[in-house]
């Protein structure tokens, strides 16, 4: 399926400016790259909604930790981590 696309001069110059310097071969690679890292995007998007969700049913369903526990055993970490560089 082919698709035609109004980039605005600005993106078309931009792509232009890609394929002349050779970086990309042709004006579809370059969109084509556009669309996967816009798909990569929204699938870290995904994953970041999913783990949000879980966090708030967590939150909701009293599955919950005091913060100053959560920051004692943070700083143990990277104490120990800092502890290791030396």
């Amino acid at each position: 399926m082919a698709i035609s696309a109004d980039l605005g001069s600005q993106l078309e110059t931009f792509v232009a400016e890609l394929v002349a310097s050779g970086r990309y071969n042709s004006k579809s690679e370059v969109l084509r790259e556009g669309v996967r890292l816009i798909q990569e995007r929204e699938a870290r998007l995904a994953a970041l909604d999913l783990a949000i969700a879980r966090g708030v049913a967590d939150a909701e369903a009293g599955r919950v930790e005091p913060a100053s526990a959560v920051f004692d055993r943070l700083e143990a970490k990277f104490k120990a981590m800092a502890e290791r560089r030396s």
